[in-house]
């Protein structure tokens, strides 16, 4: 029988790596869950309800870590969470691999076998396992209703006896999964919406949710965007161009959110201090890459900040201040990979190594760091 641990986040997230509803589903295949004492309550999820779907509780991590096959988290495990799982265990989270190394080396030393979530391939099966997506969607979301709340005018078009109160000008630079939920968000507000990103794939996509594409479309820009579907580092030249062209939109905008990322880089600078100081009076900046260095000069993460009359807002963890949700997404994400390496039949872990998703997201096994981005075989 394959033992599932899942112990409690540590206190910045509110997250949780198991729902009630997959703690069902991993007991129906067979597996014994435990669960520590209070890890879902933060997310709406108390533990009589784990309970009900056939889940232990432990006293502490280190309770329900004890023997566990496979350990489920959301970030990564800390130190003594480590130590206390048995060589051979299973772990499953957003390992950050990008960041420093010294969680994963532990893992790798512990003799663990290390899943980073975050790693997953873009390809068609494993689209239910795809946790950046489902986090995404949610922070794009969350994003343009915390940037309008905090705008000090209305967002759609009204009609008064007194007079018309004009749209809201919304402005999303990224339009990746959060940049085109943004986007949709903010139409579903009401205001009225442009959108840029380098790659040219996403020109149709824009407009297709009612924003205008804004973008320098030259020959650099038809071929901007990697095998995997992400953004390209674009030359100079061409970053001047499209600096121009947004500065100049820039000016009339009254919330711009930034969605942009590069994996395994710091967020690139997209909004200038010059830039801010040409914008209007009470416009919103929401910088959704802050924690990555921010997509504006003046973001510093964890704070929203009034620069010259720019309220400049740089959250972090945004999937995690709608926790039930994210939650929920993130769970399921978990259970569609980790059944990948159940085995009905022995009741036991059982790693498939000749399979693209395994070998897309493992970080560690036998004792050793192994996957090509964090050896130096990959950029």
């Amino acid at each position: 029988m394959v033992r599932i641990a899942v112990p409690a986040e540590e206190e910045m997230e509110p997250r949780v790596a198991l729902s009630p509803e997959t703690a069902k589903k991993y007991v129906k295949l067979g597996c014994q869950v435990v669960i520590e004492k209070g890890a879902g309550a933060r997310s709406y999820f108390p533990d009589h309800e784990y309970e009900n779907a056939g889940a232990e509780l432990a006293d502490s991590a280190e309770a329900a870590l004890e023997g566990a096959d496979l350990v489920l988290k959301v970030g990564p495990p800390t130190d003594a969470q480590i130590k206390a799982m048995k060589n051979g265990a299973v772990v499953a989270a957003m390992l950050e691999p990008y960041g420093p190394r010294g969680t994963i080396d532990a893992l790798a030393q512990q003799g663990v076998l290390a899943f980073a979530m975050e790693l997953m391939p873009r390809v068609t099966r494993a689209q239910s396992m795809d946790v950046l997506s489902s986090q995404s969607n949610l922070a794009g979301y969350k994003a343009v209703v915390d940037a309008a709340a905090a705008f000090g005018r209305a967002m759609p078009m009204m009609m008064t006896a007194a007079g018309t109160v004009p749209p809201a000008k919304v402005f999303v630079m990224g339009a990746g999964v959060a940049g085109l939920q943004a986007i949709a968000t903010a139409r579903r507000l009401g205001g009225v919406v442009s959108a840029t990103d380098v790659r040219p794939a996403v020109k149709e996509q824009v407009k297709s949710l009612g924003a205008k594409f804004i973008a320098v479309e030259d020959e650099e820009f038809r071929e901007a965007e990697t095998a995997g579907g992400y953004a390209k580092e674009m030359s100079d030249e061409y970053k001047r161009k499209q600096n121009e062209l947004i500065a100049e939109h820039i000016k009339s905008q009254d919330i711009v959110i930034t969605t942009a990322l590069i994996p395994g880089r710091p967020a690139p600078r997209l909004i200038s201090a010059d830039m801010v100081k040409t914008m209007k009076p009470g416009a919103i900046i929401l910088d959704m890459a802050a924690e990555r260095g921010g997509n504006c000069e003046l973001t510093r993460a964890g704070e929203d900040i009034v620069h010259e009359g720019i309220r400049i807002m740089g959250p972090v963890n945004i999937p995690g201040k709608v926790p039930g949700d994210a939650s929920s997404l993130y769970a399921r994400n978990l259970y569609a990979f980790t059944e990948l390496m159940i085995d009905s039949e022995s009741g036991a872990i059982k790693v498939d190594w000749d399979d693209e998703i395994i070998q897309g997201t493992a970080l560690t096994r036998d004792g050793a760091v192994i996957h090509p981005v964090l050896t130096g075989e990959k950029e």
